[in-house]
């Protein structure tokens, strides 16, 4: 069987996609465009069945994917990478007022050497040396600082309001922060819902399999800033090894580059999102409903040489020296059961992935990050 796409390749689903030994792995991913699907969303539609094979096969082997979504404009993510540039820019004390510590920096501003990654040494110990990540271990607190924003509505109800809290809008930006937040928050969960649709049916599941776990979840608008009129040198670890706790998570293009990536092979691959793209990582909810057929992706960001290069022409330019990176935590509703779904269903992955409230999930993987584990 192969996957025809429609920007005319050919690609068999049961093989691998790149060639071993790549050397860029991202510059030969195919960009899903989610033009057609949204366009013409029959399910009995050939291309469209083989669009979406591609979409699970690329989670498969890789945890990644890039696509178009022509709802969502550059400009849009332009205008809030000003916007958050701004904010961080503000001097600490006034950045301070955001901090909500009372809820382990579930909304606001976390501050930087706040969040520490959970250690993966046992895991990176073998890898070789040109796959090693650059984290040291065990893990340092992380030097960049971070503002959660919820998007969308949150149940009336739950079991856990803590990962249902209230936003806080910065005083100085209250006549524009709900706009830009939302608007580029909606823009990019609605591209997760696209994503999360055809990834099931390109599963063999039902088209809703995911997005109905995924109404009323906490997602999280989640960009982070890195300061780099402090922390610019080459080889500076911004934010430690990790996968994330979350179903998916999707990043808008940053200004800076120094997001690495791991597939499942353990392949190392520096990211570069092309203009008006958008890259996609699966994260532990996603692999605990797939029972591990699609696993929680690794990434590590660094300071490059191209980072220096990129910083020297924002000097050169008089730009901001903050690198945001426009990102989106998807959810899985707290109250909602992760469990290995459909075919993914079986003894040894019920027992890997018991069923467990994703609240509870997500509450676990806190309490292992904050001991060290």
């Amino acid at each position: 069987v192969s996957t025809q796409s429609t920007w005319g390749q050919s690609y068999p689903t049961n093989q691998t996609i790149i060639m071993p030994g790549s050397d860029d792995i991202l510059a030969q991913l195919p960009v899903i465009d989610l033009t057609n699907f949204l366009s013409n969303p029959d399910v009995n539609d050939a291309d469209y069945k083989k669009n979406c094979e591609l979409v699970a096969q690329l989670l498969h082997q890789y945890g990644i994917l890039l696509v178009k979504d022509p709802r969502v404009p550059e400009q849009d993510n332009e205008n809030f990478l000003d916007m958050m540039e701004q904010y961080f820019e503000q001097p600490d004390n006034d950045k301070s007022k955001d901090i909500r510590k009372e809820i382990f920096y579930e909304v606001g501003i976390t501050p930087e050497h706040t969040e520490r990654a959970r250690s993966h040494c046992d895991k990176t110990k073998s890898f070789a040396d040109s796959e090693k990540p650059l984290t040291i271990c065990p893990p340092e607190l992380d030097p960049k600082c971070r503002f959660f924003w919820r998007i969308g509505d949150r149940p009336k109800q739950t079991e856990f309001t803590q990962l249902n809290a209230a936003d806080v809008v910065p005083e100085a930006f209250k006549d524009r922060w709900t706009n830009v937040m939302n608007g580029w928050g909606g823009k990019l969960i609605a591209s997760v819902q696209v994503v999360a649709r055809m990834a099931a049916l390109g599963m063999g599941l039902d088209d809703d399999t995911f997005t109905k776990l995924l109404h009323q979840g906490p997602h999280l608008l989640a960009p982070t800033g890195s300061d780099f009129y402090k922390y610019g040198k080459v080889d500076t670890v911004l934010a430690s090894y990790h996968y994330d706790l979350n179903f998916m998570t999707i990043h808008g293009r940053s200004r800076f580059p120094g997001l690495y990536i791991w597939t499942r092979d353990g392949k190392k691959a520096l990211v570069k999102v092309p203009q008006q793209c958008l890259l996609l990582q699966a994260g532990k909810q996603f692999e605990w409903l797939t029972g591990g057929w699609v696993l929680a992706g690794f990434h590590e960001v660094v300071v490059t040489p191209q980072t220096v290069e990129a910083i020297e022409k924002a000097k050169a330019a008089g730009r901001s020296l903050w690198r945001i990176s426009s990102t989106l935590f998807s959810h899985v509703a707290s109250d909602n059961t992760l469990q290995p779904l459909g075919k993914f269903s079986n003894e040894e992955a019920l027992k890997k992935y018991p069923p467990t409230k994703a609240g509870t999930q997500v509450e676990q993987e806190i309490q292992m990050i904050k001991s060290g584990k």
